[in-house]
């Protein structure tokens, strides 16, 4: 059983190999290189980190994740505050309004500096607000909010709301 087993897993192994041809170079990010892949992962400097933590009443703020999600914990009077940045190139807003009512969040019209935008909570969560609009280039962009649950935390949709004027300021 084993050298059947044996056999299969070098025939597996055998059949699933490529040979890739040319010469490997390191990437670079000097801005030298491809010019579709010089502002990768910039979505998250959208907003200075200082004006985050400022947004949202803390002081201190740590960068997470970033990707087409990017994440900050900031820290202040209120606790730690969870804020989440996401772009999504080929997003649009009916579809993220299917999501969040699908999670059963409410989600509500809104405009931000004339654009079409929605504002979602979940359910039973006062203290999280998420606000996406259209992006300025294409797709859309989204800001949420979360505070610690408890008493004394101000309006995260609020914060949210702010924190996408300041990503589709136009006059930036």
């Amino acid at each position: 059983m084993r050298r059947v087993l044996a056999a299969v897993s070098v025939a597996l192994v055998a059949g699933c190999s490529t040979a890739v041809q040319g010469t490997p170079t390191a990437a670079t990010f000097d801005g030298s290189g491809d010019p579709n892949l010089r502002n990768l992962l910039t979505e998250c400097d959208a907003v200075a980190d200082d004006q985050i933590a400022e947004t949202v009443g803390g002081d201190a703020i740590a960068r997470g994740f970033f990707g087409a999600i990017c994440r900050w914990d900031v820290a202040g009077p209120n606790g730690i505050v969870k804020v989440t940045f996401n772009w999504f190139e080929n997003g649009s807003l009916d579809v993220e309004r299917a999501t969040n009512e699908k999670m059963m969040y409410s989600v509500e019209d809104v405009t931000v500096q004339g654009r079409k935008a929605i504002r979602s909570r979940p359910p039973n969560d006062p203290a999280s607000c998420g606000v996406t609009a259209g992006s300025p280039d294409t797709g859309v962009v989204g800001w949420w909010v979360q505070y610690l649950p408890g008493s004394g935390y101000p309006d995260p949709c609020a914060a949210a709301s702010t924190l996408m004027d300041l990503t589709i300021n136009l006059s930036r």
